[in-house]
């Protein structure tokens, strides 16, 4: 998931919102995983890693995201390539780190 920080919200409380938007579901537990430059002026990508916090299943809001999906180690798609921040928490959880 990805999103904007609105003003007035804490980074925790834009994870929360941005995931509940684009696939319809509650998450737990946050913890900070990482930082990098983004694309666009003046702007940051924060990773963070959470749990489902149990309940709905995945829907896909169909405008901000076009898909979304559970998965396992052994049925991942094709993730990102390069240095991201993206590619990096894929990486990790491959690992158990996170």
């Amino acid at each position: 998931m990805a999103g904007f920080n609105e003003p007035g919200e804490n980074l925790e409380q834009t994870v929360h919102r941005e995931v509940g938007e684009e696939v319809g579901i509650a998450v737990r537990n946050l913890r900070y995983f990482g930082s990098e430059p983004w694309p666009f002026p003046d702007s940051l990508m924060i990773g963070f890693v959470a749990e489902h916090a149990g309940g709905g299943e995945i829907r896909v809001d169909n405008q901000e995201i076009e898909a979304a999906g559970w998965f396992t180690r052994d049925t991942l798609p094709a993730v990102p390539t390069g240095a991201s921040i993206s590619r990096a928490l894929i990486e990790a959880w491959i690992r158990r780190e996170i």
